[in-house]
């Protein structure tokens, strides 16, 4: 008896679909899938956890003396949390995505990366820090952006849509 063959793009789209021929895979991709929502469950736990942490910072700054004044590393502290709160929205994002489409996009991984990447270059204390790490720093920056951008351009020849070039 000849197995049927799939082919590879076949195969690939498949990802952890609940529709796989072999029934201990489609347990096996219904316990992921299962994991996957418990993940996206939790996160928006972290989310909401993250919103109560930046609020309560925010009060506890602020009622302290001088009344209603935030200085500089109170204020960068306060981004900060907010970046943090964000990039886990973007988390959030991720696991729903995966969650809907059993694909993980590359781009959408990549903004992420670049969000969190941009907490770090925001919160920075460039006092304390050497040159050595800020350098590398703007590599992963640069190294990120040029990722970013190199995607977003094979996705818009892909969709038939080139989109314009703002350099």
């Amino acid at each position: 008896m000849a197995e049927e063959i799939i082919p590879v793009s076949a195969v690939e789209r498949e990802g952890l679909s609940a529709n796989r021929q072999d029934p201990f895979m489609s347990f096996l991709s219904g316990i992921i899938r299962q994991a996957v929502r418990i993940l996206a469950l939790l996160m928006v736990l972290v989310i909401l956890w993250g919103i109560v942490d930046v609020v309560w910072v925010l009060y506890r700054q602020l009622m302290q003396p001088p009344f209603l004044l935030l200085n500089i590393s109170d204020i960068l502290a306060t981004f900060g949390a907010f970046m943090a709160v964000l990039i886990a929205i973007e988390i959030f994002m991720n696991i729903t995505v995966y969650l809907r489409e059993d694909v993980i996009h590359v781009r959408l991984v990549v903004a992420t990366a670049l969000m969190a990447i941009a907490r770090k270059v925001i919160v920075f204390d460039y006092e304390a820090l050497g040159s050595e790490y800020v350098w590398a720093t703007g590599g992963v920056v640069l190294a990120l952006g040029v990722t970013y951008w190199l995607i977003g351009k094979k996705e818009g020849k892909e969709s038939g849509k080139e989109s314009p070039s703002r350099f």
